[in-house]
Order: structure tokens, then sequence, then C-alpha cells
């Protein structure tokens, strides 16, 4: 089974894309244990507590990203220069994941035989 990838890169409730990800992500883990999520970019604001998406009319699927440990999914990474970028640390987000340095994200990357960006 080929090992898959799951990139969220863009801003929570601005698009559905974060969640069309999330349960594509989820459905997939029936099929295989080889997922590896990666939160890049703006995408490592998916995964920050207290967010208010009432305020733009939008469902609230942030608290749905903890499903991932009943999954196991258990390879969730965050890009450590985009935490930096937005002034935020891991202690701030609603799952446990790894931060990782740039360079150590794409060695992971390169593991993956198919990604999915959202």
């Amino acid at each position: 089974m080929k090992k898959l990838g799951y990139v969220f890169n863009s801003f929570p409730h601005s698009t559905a894309s974060g969640r069309e990800g999330l349960d594509a992500l989820l459905a997939a883990s029936a099929y295989t244990e080889e997922i590896s999520v990666f939160f890049v970019g703006n995408g490592v604001t998916q995964l920050l507590e207290q967010q208010q998406p009432g305020e733009s009319l939008s469902r609230d699927y942030i608290a749905a990203f903890k499903l991932m440990e009943l999954y196991d999914i258990e390879q969730v990474y965050v890009c450590e220069q985009s935490l930096q970028r937005f002034g935020l640390s891991s202690e701030q987000l609603v799952i446990d994941t790894q931060v990782l340095a740039p360079s150590a994200m794409a060695q992971q990357f390169a593991q993956c035989d198919q990604i999915l960006t959202f």
C-alpha cells in the first residue's frame, strides 16, 4: 500500500478545503495506516484552539482533528517556521504534534508516495 501524505496549508473556515481534507484523511485511514499529516504555512492555524467559526457562518470542525488519534493516525507534523511566523507554540494547538524544521519536514514529505493538499 502506498504511503499517503495529507498537507493542510490553508486558513480554517476561509474555504471548505480544511474540512474536506479532514474528511478525506479519516476516510483513508480505514484502508491504510501509512498516513502522514502535515500542517504548513497558513495551515498551522487549522489546529488553533478557541476558534470562532460562527462569526463567518462556518461549521466548527477543528475539534474533529482530535479524532486522528482514535483512527491511529500518529504521524502528525507541524512546520516550526510556520508556527514562528504566526507567533504560535505547539501548546496552543488542539492536538499533540511533532514540530519539525523545514528540512526535517522535507525528509518526511519525501517518504510519501502520494501527497494530497488541502
